[in-house]
């Protein structure tokens, strides 16, 4: 079994501290190796530095070595699509966003395998056919859902042919069945060569079988066969990361909400179609304040679309909604975006967006530190922009700002689907407490049904 990429102590810097570890592996043809840790673990950084990623404050040191010569940052990426892959952790980063997503497949075959218009075309269209995107090949990346966004960047990036392919969390923000997809493409594609995957979803790690590397703060903490590190799990903190899957949750929703509770909002016959199609008809209920309502269903099926419309973010076809809060302002009628990058400008720092929002509503500044601890987030991330810093970092950062302008109802898309298990448990804990210690009420949408069981008053499924 010839080894395709080796790394050899390769540990990364930033000025003289060390945020990863010296770690050396192997990824050897057709075994998959997965890594698996929490937000902030070194995961992402391993990756950036394998394939010559890493932004100009940070150094590398070590040996990276690709099909036996070990190579440097200019070699291994003059690579880059033909031999090696890396599918990012944001669509968003990689997606031409005025282009449709059968023109970004087609166009990899057509010049990276140097196929013809017609044939590029034809594969193209059976490529997402088997995702899952038949009918949404002709739209834009801002049109797509997140889960359908990342099935179509996943989709453009295998198309080269890569035999080493690096995929950084390619399942976050899906459903089971479309994660259960994404996992068996990934294995397909990676037939002739080998899949190394960085997760923190013990679920896909366990489909994915082969080695399995644990990480936590920058250094490798176990390592073994897949199902013999999950089954029997010698580290705390893999027995911490497997039992914070939301399976294993105790009931998080609130038993003190009274019936009484005033209703904030109140749906009637909801009828919303997008693209010539209906998502959902008839569809009525009510919110009130401090409750947890959960929305479920498979990716595409309008869960996002309902609570723009409740946010008057969408137009509805038909029914009526009533904000019953007068006294509530515009801003705090929230939204937690799915994908964080999509919320955010990087012409700034973190810490200037806060500076912003603390001018523009009067907000006490001394808020911020003890949200920033609740929310695990390092005081070092206010000085850098939204694309320094990692997915779920930016996630939590994202409840930050949120949380600072008391909202009243708060739609939190997806919110947790950025997260590490740990990070996600404790993450939902808050927005539950946010909903009974201040009364706000929260639509909560999840692909999970385990973790709106767990969590919310009631559930509207789709």
């Amino acid at each position: 079994m010839s080894v395709l990429l080796k790394l050899t102590n390769v540990a990364v810097y930033v000025g003289d501290t060390c945020l990863l570890e010296p770690i050396s592996l192997e990824l050897k043809q057709g075994q998959p190796l997965t890594i698996l840790g929490q937000t902030g673990s070194g995961k992402s950084l391993l990756a950036q530095a394998i394939m010559g990623l890493l932004s100009d404050d940070l150094s590398m040191s070590g040996d990276v070595e690709v099909f036996g010569k070990v190579m440097s940052i200019d070699e291994r990426r003059a690579l880059w699509g033909k031999e090696l892959v890396m599918l990012p952790q944001e669509p968003w980063h990689s997606l031409d966003p005025l282009m449709k997503g059968v023109d970004q497949v087609k166009e990899v075959y057509q010049f990276v395998r140097e196929k013809s218009s017609q044939e590029s075309l034809t594969i193209a269209e059976d490529d997402l056919r088997h995702v899952g995107l038949a009918g949404s090949g002709h739209k834009r990346p801002d049109e797509l859902s997140g889960g359908m966004a990342q099935r179509l960047a996943i989709t453009a990036a295998t198309a080269g042919g890569a035999h080493v392919i690096l995929a950084d969390e390619p399942t976050k923000g899906l459903d089971v069945s479309r994660r259960d997809g994404i996992v068996q493409l990934l294995q397909a594609r990676s037939n002739l060569g080998s899949l190394l995957t960085i997760t923190h979803d013990v679920a896909v790690a366990r489909q994915l079988g082969g080695l399995l590397l644990v990480m936590k703060e920058g250094r490798l903490v176990e390592q073994g066969e897949a199902t013999q590190v999950l089954d029997y799990p010698k580290d705390d903190y893999t027995r911490e990361l497997i039992a914070a899957e939301p399976s294993a949750w105790s009931d998080m929703a609130p038993t003190s909400r009274q019936d009484s509770a005033e209703s904030i909002l109140v749906a009637d016959k909801l009828t919303l179609e997008r693209g010539g199609r209906v998502l959902f008809d008839g569809l009525s209920f009510t919110i009130k304040q401090g409750e947890v309502v959960g929305i479920v269903g498979d990716s595409g099926c309008g869960k996002s679309s309902l609570g723009d419309a409740l946010l008057n973010l969408l137009p509805i076809s038909a029914g009526s909604i009533v904000r019953l809060n007068q006294a509530a302002k515009p801003h705090q009628w929230l939204k937690l975006y799915q994908d964080p990058p999509s919320a955010f400008s990087s012409s700034v720092s973190l810490g200037q967006l806060l500076d912003d929002l603390i001018f523009l509503h009067g907000i006490d500044k001394a808020r911020i530190a003890p949200l920033m601890a609740r929310l695990s987030l390092p005081h070092g991330v206010l000085d850098r922009n939204c694309m320094a810093v990692s997915g779920g970092e930016l996630q939590r950062f994202a409840i930050l700002r949120a949380l600072l302008l008391d909202p009243v109802f708060l739609f939190a898309d997806e919110p947790t689907s950025r997260l590490d298990p740990i990070t996600a448990k404790e993450v939902t804990a808050l927005l539950v407490e946010l909903a009974s210690e201040a009364g706000c009420a929260v639509l909560l949408v999840s692909h999970d049904p385990a973790l709106v069981r767990k969590t919310c008053h009631q559930i509207i499924t789709l």
